[in-house]
C-alpha cells in the first residue's frame, strides 16, 4: 500500500475534485430529487417512499464491488462513470418537463444512483491505492470536507439557484431542467479533467481471468468471517436509524405551509439555512471530530460522539412545536443539529475503516457502505407515511425514540483503544 505511484501528481490536484465529484450525484439523487418533487407537488408519502428506493444501489453495491476491484483499473472506472453520470444528469434535465415526469425522472435517477454508487467504489479504492499510508491518514479530512462542500453546492447553491430561476422564468419545471443541465455539463468537464490529472498507481491493475472467480468469492467470504461481524453489522444498520427518518422529512418540513405544521420557508431560504449554513456546520463538526479522535482514539470518543449526533435532533421538536417566525432562529437551530451530526458521524466513518482493514479492503469498505445505505433506505421508506399519521411534532418525538437501538449496540462495541490515533499502527482485522 505504500508503493509510490507512477507519474503521480500532488494529491491536492485530484483529491478535492474527485470527492467533490463523488458528492454531487449523491446529493442530486438523495436530496435535490426530494426538493424538486416537493416543488412539483408530489406528496410527502410518495417522496419518502420512492426516493428512499434510490438508496438501493448503495445498499447492494457490495455485490459488484469485487468486479470493480478485479476488472480493469479503478482510474478507468472513475473516468468512464463520470461520463455516464453526466449523461444521466442531462437525461433528468430532458425528462423533467415531460407529461409523466415523476416516473421518467425516477427511472433516470435510478441510473444516476447506480452509476454514482459504482463511482464511490472506484474512488474509495483508488484513494487507497494512489496514496501511501501516511498520506491516506493526512487526507481523510480533505476528502470528507470536499464531499461536504459538494453538499453545500448541491443542497445550498443549486437549491437557491432553482428557487431564483423559478422566480425569473415563472416555471418550476424549466428551473429544475436548467439546474440539472448545468450539472451535466460540469460532470463532463470533470471527466475530461480526471482523464489527464489522476495518477496511475502501480498497484492499480486488473487481474487475470483465472483469478477472477476466486477473488470475487474470497472478498465476500473473508468479510463475513471477521471477528464479531454480527455486532459490527448491527452497529452499521442501527447507528443512523433516527437520522435516516429525520433526513427524509427535514426539508419537506421546512417547505410545508404553517397550516399543516411546517415552517413555510421558501426554496431559497431552505437553500441558505439548511443546504449552506447547515452543511458548513456539518463540515466543521466533522473536522473537529476527526481531530479529537486523532488525539484520543475512537474507543474513548464513541459515547461523546453518539450523544452529539442524537441529542441535537430535539431542535426539530421545538421548531415544529413553536413554529418560529424568525428565520435566523431556524437557521441557528439547523446549524446546531448539523454540527452535532457532523461530529457524531465521524465515529461511524472511522468504524467502517476499522472493520474494512486487511485484505480486500476496497471491497470490504464497499460492503460496509452498503450496510450503511441499507440502514438509511429501509427506515426512510416509511418515514413519510409515519409523519403524515403523526404530524410533525409527534414524528420528531418518534425520531428521538428511534435513537435507543443505536445506544444499545454502541454499549457492546469493543475497539482497539489505539485505533484512530495518529501514532497508531494500522494492523489487519
Amino acid at each position: 500500500m505504500d508503493a509510490p505511484a507512477a507519474n503521480s501528481p500532488h494529491p491536492w490536484r485530484w483529491i478535492p475534485t474527485l470527492y467533490f465529484g463523488q458528492g454531487l450525484p449523491y446529493v442530486a439523487a438523495m436530496m435535490l430529487s426530494v426538493i424538486m418533487y416537493k416543488n412539483l407537488g408530489v406528496s410527502n408519502t410518495d417522496i419518502a417512499l420512492y426516493t428512499s428506493w434510490l438508496y438501493l444501489p448503495w445498499v447492494i453495491k457490495p455485490l459488484w464491488s469485487p468486479i470493480v476491484d478485479l476488472l480493469r483499473t479503478k482510474r478507468a472506472w472513475i473516468v468512464a462513470l463520470q461520463f455516464v453520470i453526466g449523461a444521466a444528469l442531462a437525461a433528468v434535465a430532458l425528462t423533467v418537463p415531460g407529461p409523466d415526469f415523476f416516473r421518467s425522472t425516477l427511472a433516470v435517477f435510478w441510473l444516476l444512483a447506480f452509476s454514482s454508487a459504482t463511482h464511490d467504489i472506484a474512488a474509495d479504492g483508488f484513494y487507497l491505492l494512489a496514496l501511501p499510508a501516511h498520506q491516506q491518514a493526512a487526507f481523510v479530512g480533505v476528502r470528507s470536507t470536499f464531499f461536504r462542500l459538494a453538499m453545500i453546492a448541491g443542497q445550498g447553491g443549486l437549491v437557491y439557484l432553482a428557487g431564483s430561476l423559478q422566480e425569473s422564468t415563472g416555471s418550476v419545471t424549466q428551473a429544475w431542467s436548467l439546474v440539472f443541465g448545468a450539472l451535466a455539463v460540469l460532470f463532463v468537464l470533470a471527466a475530461f479533467y480526471h482523464l489527464f490529472v489522476l495518477p496511475k498507481p502501480l498497484a492499480d491493475h486488473a487481474v487475470t481471468a483465472a483469478h477472477f472467480t476466486k477473488g470475487y468469492f474470497s472478498a465476500f467470504g473473508s468479510f463475513f468471517k471477521k471477528k464479531e461481524i454480527g455486532l459490527a453489522l448491527s452497529y452499521l444498520l442501527l447507528y443512523r436509524l433516527a437520522e435516516s427518518q429525520l433526513l427524509k422529512l427535514s426539508t419537506p418540513f421546512l417547505l410545508d405551509e404553517r397550516s399543516i405544521g411546517g415552517l413555510g420557508l421558501s426554496t431559497q431560504q431552505v437553500g441558505i439555512f439548511y443546504g449552506t449554513i447547515g452543511v458548513i456546520a456539518l463540515t466543521v463538526g466533522g473536522l473537529i471530530g476527526g481531530y479529537i479522535v486523532s488525539r484520543r482514539g475512537l474507543q474513548r470518543m464513541l459515547w461523546p460522539m453518539i450523544a452529539c449526533m442524537h441529542l441535537p435532533n430535539a431542535v426539530f421538536i421545538l421548531l415544529a412545536w413553536i413554529q418560529p417566525q424568525n428565520v435566523l432562529l431556524v437557521g441557528g437551530a439547523i446549524a446546531l443539529e448539523q454540527l452535532g451530526y457532523g461530529f457524531g458521524f465521524t465515529a461511524y466513518m472511522l468504524f467502517m475503516m476499522y472493520v474494512a482493514r486487511g485484505e480486500h479492503q476496497t471491497a470490504h469498505y464497499a460492503i460496509c457502505t452498503g450496510f450503511m445505505a441499507l440502514g438509511m433506505m429501509l427506515p426512510g421508506m416509511a418515514a413519510g407515511w409515519i409523519q403524515e399519521q403523526l404530524g410533525y411534532v409527534t414524528f420528531f418525538g418518534w425520531v428521538m425514540i428511534a435513537t435507543v437501538p443505536s445506544l444499545i449496540v454502541t454499549a457492546q462495541l469493543k475497539i482497539d483503544p489505539a485505533f484512530g490515533k495518529k501514532e497508531a499502527p494500522q494492523g489487519r482485522a
